[in-house]
């Protein structure tokens, strides 16, 4: 994919530590595989180091010994990240026995590596639940100053390239948060266009959406998305926002035109915000299914640091993007 190859060549010049809780794991060992032999990242391997080089051997993989392999058990930086974890989260009883055991924990290793600052991005998922990857990243990592909600955003690159930027268009929220109210709807807006600008190096146009367009609809649906309009302006005024419109508003340049005309976003917006996650997640699979489009992610978007969580139903090459798309986050820090 044109895009991949782009943002890993942008990469090879500037490579990014990604911890790996999952370091043994065959899938996720098959995808560092690649990103050691093409040098886009620097991965960071969590687990016993024999048993990850063991693993290693038995898929035939020759390059795992160029990551750096840490063992949370043993590792030098133990009695530091426990007193990180301890400074942190003493406000909720934290003691030094619980986090002891807790650094122990290859998840909560990884995202205490984040945020020590000795690693650039977390990714976990392949064998773990979305649950437990999040938590210790919300407890220790956290999310980005003004925003308090994390959303997951799709890469959509569609086969009509007049939409977007050459086709591709970031859509919000399809995975995590079901009904977002104003304040969280602007900070899913604000966050998208960080992803859109950091990812895909665009000039992030948003689109809030609606059934209505500037008016064109009333009820107290309409209402929750023009004041989280506002909101997001309010919050990112140097980035182009607008709402509420419907999709046709958003996307095509005739339509933009007709129904609002002194938008700057109307008809050449490349960041579509749903008002809910039934609606995205509905609407990013129809233009998966039914226009063949490509898409990528769940991205997760409002965390102080990247942080991504995969399928446990993921291919190695699912993997190996995602490593991609972590490290392209990081791109923006």
């Amino acid at each position: 994919m044109d895009f991949i190859e782009h943002l890993s060549s942008r990469l090879v010049e500037s490579p990014k530590r990604i911890v790996l809780p999952e370091g043994d794991e065959p899938r996720t060992l098959q995808a560092v595989e690649q990103i050691l032999e093409k040098k886009i990242a620097k991965p960071i391997l969590l687990g016993n180091e024999e048993a990850i080089k063991k693993q290693a051997e038995q898929l035939g993989l020759k390059n795992i010994g160029e990551a750096t392999i840490i063992d949370p058990v043993k590792a030098e930086k133990k009695d530091q990240y426990t007193n990180l974890l301890v400074e942190l989260r003493k406000h909720k009883g934290m003691t030094s026995e619980k986090a002891q055991k807790l650094v122990e924990d290859r998840l909560y290793f990884g995202a205490l590596m984040v945020k020590a600052g000795d690693a650039d991005g977390y990714l976990a998922g392949a064998i773990n639940t979305t649950g437990d990857v999040l938590r210790p990243a919300l407890q220790i990592i956290k999310t980005q100053k003004g925003i308090s909600v994390v959303s997951g955003a799709f890469l959509l690159f569609c086969k009509e390239k007049q939409y977007g930027k050459d086709g591709l268009v970031v859509v919000a929220d399809c995975a995590v948060t079901p009904n977002p109210d104003s304040k969280e709807l602007a900070e899913i807006a604000v966050a998208s266009a960080r992803t859109a600008r950091s990812l895909a190096d665009m000039e992030p146009r948003v689109a809030l959406l609606s059934y209505s367009t500037m008016g064109s609809g009333k009820g107290e649906d309409v209402d929750r998305v023009v004041e989280a309009a506002k909101l997001a302006k309010e919050l990112a005024p140097e980035v182009m926002i607008d709402g509420e419109m419907q999709a046709d508003a958003a996307l095509v340049e005739s339509v933009g035109k007709l129904k609002a005309p002194e938008s700057k976003v109307a008809g050449s917006a490349n960041v579509l915000v749903f008002p809910s996650l039934e609606a995205g997640n509905i609407g990013y699979k129809l233009v998966q299914r039914l226009g063949g489009a490509v898409a990528i992610g769940p991205i997760l978007q409002g965390m102080a640091a990247p942080v991504n969580d995969l399928s446990r139903g993921s291919s190695p090459e699912d993997i190996y993007n995602m490593i991609i798309i972590t490290a392209g986050l990081a791109l923006g820090k």
